[in-house]
C-alpha cells in the first residue's frame, strides 16, 4: 500500500501546524520567517491535496474546521516528537535543562542542592518550575519531572527518589505557648493545619482512634509548603515531611513533638521520556540527583518504614 504522506507536501504540513497552533496566518509567518501570503498558499495547497477545508477564513481571524482540528492534534504531536528527536541528535552537555516539580520537593529539598549540580556542570543552565500543575513533558518542551505517585507513567522512565512521609510539625514558640504536648491525643485539642483525612491517617499510625467530628483542621491548603509555613508562624501543628523540612528542624525553627512518622504508598520519582534517556544533560542530572538522594540519611531512614496498608488518602493525591 503506497504511503499516503508521499503525495502530501510536508512543508505545507509544517506551515499548517504552525498556523493551527498559533491560530493565525500572520503569527505563523513570523515564526517561520516567511510571508503571510506564503502561509496562505501552503495551507491552500494542502487543502486541495486533501480535498477538505482545514480553516474557516473569517474577516479578522481564522478558525479550524473539524477536519482541521483533527489534523492539528496529530501534526502538533508529530512536530513535537520530531523536534525532540532532532534536538537529541545534536544535543551536547550544555544548554538549558528544564525541570518541573512540586513546591515542597522543589523548594525544600532540590533547590538548596542545585548549586552543586551547576558547579559540576557549568554549561548546563537549570530552569526549575515548582507548581502543582501536571506538565506533559514532550508537548511542553520540558526535559524532566520530579513527581509524586507510583512511578508508572506510559512512555516514561522513572527512578525512585524520596518516600512520602508526614508527621506533625510545630514551632518551639507555639509548643511553649500551649504548654507542650505529651501524647498524640493532645493534638486533638490544638489548632491543626492540613487535610482532615491525612490527619486521620497519622492518628491511626499513632494508635489513636478519632471521632470524625474532631478531625476538621483549622486551615488546609493545596500545598504542604504553605501549610508548614503556617506552622512556622506559630499558628498550629501542620503535617509535613521531615525530609523536606530537615533544615528547619535542624535549626530549631520546627519541632517534631512525636516520633511517629506515617509513610504512604508511592513516593517521589525522577521521570523523563524513555526515548531521551541518553541525552547528555538528562543523564547528567539523573546521575547527580540519584546520588544526592542516596547520600541523604533521612531518605534511607524513612524509606525503611512500612507504608500504611490502606490509607484513606495519600498526600501524593494532592499537590505537595
Amino acid at each position: 500500500m503506497p504511503d499516503i504522506l508521499a503525495r502530501l507536501p510536508l512543508a505545507a504540513i509544517r506551515v499548517f501546524e504552525a498556523a493551527a497552533r498559533l491560530k493565525s496566518f500572520t503569527r505563523a509567518a513570523d515564526e517561520l520567517g516567511v510571508t503571510q501570503a506564503a502561509v496562505s498558499w501552503q495551507v491552500k495547497a494542502l487543502e486541495q491535496q486533501l480535498d477538505q477545508l482545514l480553516f474557516n477564513r473569517l474577516p479578522r481571524e481564522v478558525t479550524l474546521t473539524s477536519a482541521g482540528e483533527r489534523l492539528s492534534r496529530a501534526a502538533t504531536e508529530a512536530m513535537s516528537l520530531l523536534r525532540s528527536a532532532v534536538s537529541d541528535l545534536v544535543e551536547t552537555e550544555e544548554g538549558v535543562l528544564s525541570i518541573t516539580t512540586v513546591q515542597s520537593l522543589g523548594g525544600q529539598w532540590l533547590a538548596p542542592r542545585l548549586g552543586g549540580f551547576q558547579i559540576a556542570h557549568p554549561r548546563i543552565a537549570v530552569r526549575l518550575e515548582a507548581s502543582s500543575r501536571v506538565v506533559e513533558l514532550s508537548r511542553e518542551g520540558v526535559d524532566m519531572a520530579l513527581r509524586g505517585g507510583q512511578g508508572k507513567w506510559p512512555g516514561m522512565t522513572a527512578h525512585f527518589l524520596i518516600p512520602a512521609v508526614q508527621t506533625p510539625l510545630v514551632s518551639p514558640e507555639f509548643l511553649a505557648r500551649i504548654g507542650g504536648l505529651s501524647r498524640p491525643e493532645d493534638l486533638l485539642d490544638i489548632p491543626r493545619i492540613g487535610i482532615a483525612r491525612e490527619w486521620e491517617e497519622w492518628f491511626q499510625a499513632a494508635g489513636v482512634t478519632v471521632a470524625e467530628d474532631r478531625l476538621t483542621p483549622r486551615l488546609a491548603s493545596d500545598a504542604q509548603a504553605l501549610e508548614v509555613a503556617s506552622a512556622l508562624a506559630s499558628h498550629g501543628a501542620a503535617l509535613g515531611s521531615p525530609i523536606f523540612f530537615a533544615r528547619e528542624l535542624a535549626e530549631g525553627r520546627l519541632v517534631m513533638p512525636f516520633d511517629v512518622v506515617a509513610r504512604y504508598t508511592g513516593g517521589y520519582w525522577l521521570a523523563y521520556p524513555s526515548e531521551r534517556a541518553r541525552v547528555r544533560k538528562i543523564a547528567a542530572f539523573r546521575d547527580w540527583v540519584l546520588a544526592q538522594a542516596a547520600a541523604d540519611p533521612l531518605i534511607a531512614r524513612y524509606a525503611a518504614l512500612a507504608p500504611l496498608e490502606s490509607p484513606a488518602v495519600s498526600p501524593l493525591a494532592r499537590p505537595l
